[in-house]
């Protein structure tokens, strides 16, 4: 099919088509990963802005690593050494990019809804690598291109997203596109973290992570998002560990060829065990390794690459 899109803003707006179409690019695309010399001329002469309000080590690397095994010129911005340290909106420094004509501008934003606004305000195409509490399509993207690699399907699978719901825009990306994609999602995570009308998404809320993996083909472990808490949302470290930390003991129920993924950082022996995260049937490592592949897929997909 062709890829009509102007910007990648979330995952409700993709169709099926769309999302497989991206999965399938992202797979032929992988290969060049593989390769001595890891570059093609696909996006010469393309300029690709990254501009990265919050910090971030796997999202910007892998676009700019992206961008580059396509040829394209890349630029990187950070909040702190811009103009936006001097009191400069987003809709001018938006304006003032757009005046020196790139192709592509990545955004990440403490608001929700900023690569929206920017979307229609700019002509350049605008890719959303998270804002707020709201979105993050490219995780959930290349979380969902790992799972069909390593499972040959989406449809059937029951995924179980484990912790911090309330905050994370990995979680809604993925409740909304694993489902869209023929998946059946298992929320859990302690009641403080699991907001009221979540489950409008689609997923199945529980409070247990032994039922929420019962069966489970795939276990997702989220981070906790401290930065994002304005208060205390459980008593201690030790006791999240505990009650939702996930262990073998916990994983008892799952599929015995489960996966277990995690978008990182990892906070280890909170969230997850070491030998889970490390463990045979961990699939973290290729999340990353998948991230480039998806990125260099709609870069390629909405600059018109040939």
């Amino acid at each position: 099919m062709k890829f009509a899109k102007k910007d990648i803003l979330d995952v409700e707006s993709l169709s099926v088509e769309e999302i497989q179409t991206i999965l399938d690019t992202a797979e032929t695309l992988k290969e060049i990963s593989t390769r001595p010399i890891k570059k093609v001329p696909t996006l010469r002469g393309k300029t690709v802005i990254h501009f990265f309000y919050e910090p971030s080590t796997r999202t910007r690397t892998s676009f700019e690593v992206a961008a580059k095994r396509l040829s394209a010129d890349t630029v990187s911005i950070s909040a702190s050494t811009s103009s936006i340290a001097k009191g400069e909106t987003l809709v001018d420094t938006a304006r003032n990019l757009e005046a020196m004509n790139p192709d592509a501008i990545v955004l990440r934003h403490p608001a929700a809804g900023a690569p929206h606004m920017l979307a229609r305000l700019i002509q350049a195409s605008v890719i959303n690598a998270g804002d707020g509490m709201h979105a993050h399509p490219t995780q959930a993207l290349l979380d969902m291109m790992t799972v069909r690699e390593k499972k040959g399907r989406l449809a059937g699978l029951r995924i179980a997203l484990i912790g911090d719901i309330a905050h994370s825009r990995v979680a809604r990306s993925n409740i909304v596109g694993f489902i869209k994609m023929g998946a059946k999602v298992i929320l859990a995570g302690p009641p403080t973290m699991i907001p009221m009308g979540i489950d409008a998404l689609g997923g199945l809320v529980r409070y247990h992570v032994q039922e929420a993996t019962r069966d489970a083909d795939v276990v997702m472990v989220l981070r906790i998002q401290k930065e994002r808490q304005e208060a205390f949302l459980f008593p201690s470290e030790r006791e999240y560990a505990q009650c939702y930390g996930l262990t073998e003991e916990k994983l008892a129920g799952a599929k015995e060829d489960v996966l277990i993924m995690h978008p990182g950082p990892i906070n280890r022996g909170i969230e997850i065990a070491p030998e889970v995260a490390d463990g045979p049937y961990s699939v973290i490592l290729e999340q990353v390794a998948n991230g480039v592949a998806v990125r260099m897929a709609l870069l390629y997909l909405l600059l018109g690459g040939r």
